[in-house]
């Protein structure tokens, strides 16, 4: 069994990281830190984890390294920068959800975070977590940057066509919609109850931290500049997020073509679903599980060219976050990729 921790265990991700690994099939939980709740029986505080006798434990790293051989960061960022670096530097793999690892550039960093990366030559050494599209990294890495949510939705979206001659790639615009589970568990007003009930909002319009990392990925998978208009607005729910994308056409194709192509892109995927023609993809369908759904239309009438529309449904606390994390920890370690993932979403 692999022995693992949680650094960071209380929060939503933490959580549900722990509810799949405490049933994973080759992997122990052997720690789970939290500074705010350290001493405390998980399952006092997660009444649903009844099946654990583990207590949160404070940040000791030193200690830490002890226990487990592959370490779950759910940290902040600029926190993570540090963990990170002193757990490869003691020989462990590291799966940081965090963005500290995801930009490649410092300087792209800093302008958006605000703070300096302090540990910036191993940024050379993460890899981009998306298991679709760096597999082969995935396997060999010590240092996983895993995806945030709003780009997991976005580039497996828009993956299958960014690397075709047949797309305005100066025309990609990401409208992108969240439940309130992915601003976290820290209590703020503009996600308290009658703040969020019965709104809809935009929010951090032209300045989301999630715009370089969708850009740096379709840059990468691409092999040129890219990009986009993105916007992100929360709605009132717990969980998901629906993206809808839209690409203008240079030239004429068909529907069933850019379904194909689709097809044969996520062929051997076992956590995305293109689905037929016509259906419509539905975060209550997601909800719950690590799938990504996608769905592509075609409107004709958008004046010159055709434009692609392209809808993405996933669980932002799974297949953006601790699901995610869960299939680099399998393909890191040789395990069945699906190993503790398969599972339905939760009936409506």
């Amino acid at each position: 069994m692999l022995k693992v921790a949680i650094l960071g265990g209380s929060g939503y991700t933490g959580s549900e990281l722990l509810r799949l690994l405490l049933t994973h099939p080759n992997a122990e939980v052997t720690a789970v830190t939290s500074e705010r709740l350290s001493g405390l029986l998980i399952s006092d505080t997660f009444l649903h984890f009844r099946n654990t006798s583990l207590k949160f434990e404070s940040l000791d790293l030193k200690t830490l390294t002890k226990k487990a051989d592959l370490f779950f960061l759910c940290l902040p960022h600029k926190t993570s920068q540090e963990t990170v670096a002193f757990l490869y530097n003691a020989g462990k793999k590291v799966i940081d959800l965090s963005a500290d690892y995801r930009l490649k550039s410092a300087e792209v960093y800093k302008e958006w975070y605000k703070i300096p990366h302090l540990y910036s030559p191993l940024l050379k050494k993460a890899v981009y977590g998306l298991p679709e599209i760096y597999r082969k990294k995935i396997k060999n890495a010590s240092i996983i940057a895993n995806p945030g949510c709003y780009p997991t939705s976005a580039i497996l979206g828009i993956a299958p066509i960014i690397g075709e001659n047949f797309i305005n790639t100066n025309s990609i615009i990401v409208d992108s919609k969240s439940g309130t589970s992915g601003a976290g568990r820290s209590p703020a007003q503009p996600f308290m109850f009658c703040e969020v009930n019965e709104s809809v909002k935009a929010y951090a319009v032209t300045a989301h931290r999630h715009t370089p990392e969708i850009e740096q990925e379709l840059s990468s998978i691409s092999k040129k500049r890219i990009n986009i208009i993105f916007t992100p607005h929360l709605i009132p729910m717990d969980r998901g997020i629906l993206s809808t994308i839209y690409v203008r056409l240079k030239k004429k194709i068909s529907l069933s073509d850019i379904h194909k192509l689709y097809h044969v892109f996520y062929r051997n995927e076992p956590f995305v679903r293109v689905l037929k023609n016509g259906m419509y993809p539905s975060t209550k369908v997601v909800k719950g599980s690590n799938y990504c759904d996608i769905s592509v239309f075609l409107d004709k009438r958008s004046g010159k060219g055709q434009t692609l529309i392209i809808l993405s449904v996933i669980d932002n606390l799974l297949k953006g976050a601790s699901g995610t994390a869960v299939h680099n920890m399998n393909i890191m370690h040789g395990f069945d990729e699906t190993a503790g993932l398969v599972s339905s979403s939760a009936s409506p």
